[in-house]
């Protein structure tokens, strides 16, 4: 299959064609791959007088021959008097690209991954500090919130039995430990507030799993508000669907409930109304407070939830409201799973809308990660 007469190498394959692109009479082909002696480039080369190349495989271990076709020139000068055709197998060749691409695909594949991975501990150890930070800010609203408690027990206390000898005061003091007794709520409430949160952000404080009534916490929280809205006469009128059952902290939804209806009771007209109902909805509990006030303008709704954010900063004063409510009641949502979703029509009212997941879920849910805990949830009702 070589032409070491031709002092060709042995990798090297020749074969000459006649003018008309067949094989001369008497060539030595013998060995030679039929690839190799096809007639069509050197057929090729006498169409287009130019030289022509193609690749064609040999099969076995020869694989790809190379192959190169010059037509020879007749001497003279109209036509050719033939084509030599010479191949050379680069089958040596696709193996060292086959090689070389592997050795590319595994190195760049290493690389990327060690890219990625280099880039995750780099983020890692750039966001360390942020997250020292965070953790140490809700280590110190926690300490704080809870080291102010107690001395604003005391406070409010003294001041209270102080206020029980009025009659022996002179006029200007009354007033002034009224102020204090009131302040002393005021930053109470905003001590409970801030511990409430950062207790929903770290996940540090323990959370009971009931299953809870909806329609239950709903009426309760209708009853506990119903002397502060009798004082601006605000009728509250409730209407429940019993199917509504979740599992969750009762004193957690009870604070969210209690703050949605405070906070549809402060913002209301006096003689309006704040309409409460339950239902069940695409596999989920909804609670909705609804109420007659003065309603919300929509640029400041997305803002609704953020922390210390009132809309009327001087109203919200006086009702005695932190602008911490709403944040709290998100967070509450997020910790038992579900949202929280506002809709107002300024001069009409505003709707708040707590959707949990129903019980039936959390429970599954709650099986697919600790078996042996739904049982005993299912067992309590409140």
């Amino acid at each position: 299959g070589s032409s070491p007469a031709l002092g060709l190498p042995l990798s090297e394959r020749v074969v000459c064609f006649d003018q008309h692109g067949s094989r001369l009479a008497g060539e030595h082909t013998t060995g030679l791959p039929a690839a190799f002696l096809s007639t069509t480039l050197a057929k090729r080369a006498l169409e287009t007088g130019q030289p022509s190349t193609d690749t064609v495989d040999a099969g076995g271990s020869v694989g790809q021959i190379y192959r190169y076709a010059l037509p020879v020139p007749s001497p003279t000068g109209k036509g050719y008097v033939g084509v030599v055709v010479i191949g050379e197998s680069i089958q040596v060749q696709e193996q060292a690209l086959s090689l070389l691409l592997l050795l590319l695909v595994s190195v760049g594949g290493t690389s990327l991954l060690g890219a990625g991975l280099g880039g995750l501990f780099l983020a890692h150890r750039a966001l360390a500090p942020a997250r020292l930070a965070w953790a140490n800010q809700q280590r110190f609203i926690t300490d704080a919130s809870h080291e102010l408690r107690t001395p604003l027990t005391l406070l409010r206390a003294d001041a209270e039995v102080l206020l029980r000898s009025r009659e022996g005061m002179a006029a200007e003091d009354a007033p002034l430990l009224e102020d204090i007794v009131a302040e002393a709520n005021q930053m109470a409430d905003l001590a409970n507030n801030l511990l409430t949160l950062a207790r929903l952000d770290s996940r540090s404080s323990h959370q009971e799993h009931e299953v809870l009534r909806v329609a239950s916490l709903a009426e309760a929280g209708a009853r506990r508000v119903q002397a502060l809205a009798g004082q601006t006469k605000i009728s509250i009128e409730v209407d429940t669907d019993e199917r509504a059952v979740v599992i969750g902290d009762p004193a957690l939804l009870e604070q969210a409930v209690l703050a949605l209806l405070d906070n549809a009771i402060n913002y209301n007209r006096a003689g309006g109304r704040v309409m409460v109902r339950t239902a069940v909805k695409d596999e989920q509990a909804l609670l909705e407070v609804e109420d007659t006030g003065i309603g919300i303008a929509s640029e400041h709704l997305s803002h609704l939830g953020e922390r210390f954010y009132r809309v009327d900063k001087a109203r919200s004063r006086e009702a005695g409201g932190t602008g911490l409510g709403l944040s709290i009641v998100h967070g509450i949502a997020r910790a038992h799973g579900g949202t929280l979703r506002l809709s107002s029509i300024p001069d009409q009212g505003t709707t708040v809308t707590l959707t949990l997941p129903l019980a039936h879920r959390t429970a599954s849910a709650r099986r697919d990660e600790a078996p042996g805990n739904v049982s005993a949830l299912s067992e309590r009702t409140v």
